[in-house]
């Protein structure tokens, strides 16, 4: 959750916000162009942009802030746009490490109380550095945020600038009085905002990491490659946490016999756009296959308000559209019908096509995706 604001209206924010999830952790980066405008924003963009690539060509952390420390030093000695960051690591247990380069310290937000976490000096590449540690359980977070916020109102309302203590006082009166943690970044920004009035400001950046119980969706569509992998497939959906979804008639046959059951027509679902949908006693949504999947792809970028039916294809959509981690389990059998002259006529793209484009379009839309093939 992330709230901005420019020093000049209508002018680029000099601050950019990145993140990413994995299937062990999430990453967020705050990172503040020094100045403001068109420069101060590329600086940051990249300066995002190239932590995030780092950890996904396999650096760790450290390493990686590292490099762009040195990076940031080298430029500094050049004369050339540098910025200031804090890079957030969040394990799927709780364990927080930020490390901060030349930025504000964070703020670590509990349910009803919030405090600025103390910070360790570290020497990275000659520069000093802070680095905070912390634990965090459902329903809690830690917020980072530009010296646009720590120095607001220096030089005028605040002599010394709001910083970061003023700030976490004025978040633990938010968490006091109810204010909902998904409001807090805006409602910093807003008053670091009001504080500036009648100075020279500077780009405002808060941004939240909050933890909380994630919302999965795992979906297994297609046979396995071979009849003996039939119960694993269907184990491994069943056995997963969240809502469970079949795609193809094929794969409901595979999970039906899995449970002993048998595969029923959705009588409740009566569309004349979608393909029918099924019913599968413990499983929460079962419809058709390819089709399906190719119009959940051609309508992942819609407003459900435009929808004019309920379906297997609009139900699937509202799944996703909530979910933070999509398990996409993808059964390598050949279906032959798919490959069918009818299909290619109707622009209708086999399985092993349109899986991966829909995982894109998810991972573009924030969702931590992964995709296992049987």
């Amino acid at each position: 959750m992330t709230a901005q604001s420019s020093k000049r209206p209508g002018a680029p924010c000099g601050d950019a916000v990145a993140g990413e999830r994995t299937a062990t952790s999430t990453t967020l980066i705050c990172a503040d162009g020094m100045g403001s405008g068109i420069k101060a924003h590329v600086a940051a963009e990249m300066c995002a942009a190239r932590a995030l690539e780092l950890l996904r060509v396999g650096f760790s952390l450290r390493r990686a802030f590292a490099s762009l420390v040195r990076t940031m030093e080298q430029a500094k000695r050049d004369h050339t746009p540098y910025v200031a960051f804090s890079l957030v690591r969040v394990l799927n247990d709780g364990e927080t490490t930020v490390l901060s380069y030349e930025a504000p310290g964070p703020i670590l937000i509990e349910r009803h109380h919030a405090t600025a976490l103390p910070q360790r000096t570290v020497v990275v590449e000659s520069a000093v550095t802070e680095e905070t540690n912390c634990h965090l359980a459902p329903g809690e977070g830690v917020l980072v945020f530009s010296d646009g916020v720590s120095q607001a109102g220096l030089g005028g309302m605040l002599s010394r600038g709001w910083q970061t203590e003023g700030a976490a006082s004025f978040v633990n009166d938010l968490c006091s009085s109810g204010t909902p943690l998904a409001d807090i970044p805006g409602r910093v920004q807003e008053k670091a905002v009001q504080y500036s009035a009648g100075t020279v400001g500077d780009d405002v950046t808060a941004a939240l990491a909050l933890c909380r119980v994630g919302n999965v969706v795992t979906i297994l569509t297609g046979p396995p490659g071979t009849r003996q992998k039939d119960g694993e497939a269907a184990g491994k959906l069943l056995k997963s946490p969240g809502a469970k979804v079949v795609c193809g008639a094929t794969t409901a046959d595979v999970v039906a016999r899995y449970l002993g059951t048998e595969v029923s027509i959705d009588r409740e679902v009566d569309s004349l756009l979608a393909p029918p949908s099924y019913v599968i006693e413990g499983v929460d949504l079962v419809t058709e296959g390819a089709v399906t999947l190719n119009q959940l792809y051609n309508v992942l970028d819609e407003d459900p308000e435009t929808f004019d039916e309920i379906s297997g294809v609009t139900r699937l959509y509202d799944m996703l559209r909530g979910a933070d981690r999509v398990n996409l389990i993808v059964g390598t059998a050949q279906n032959p019908a798919n490959a069918h002259v009818s299909f290619r006529q109707q622009g209708i793209m086999p399985r092993a096509r349109i899986v991966p484009m829909i995982a894109d379009k998810l991972r573009e839309a924030g969702k931590l995706v992964v995709v296992e093939k049987v």
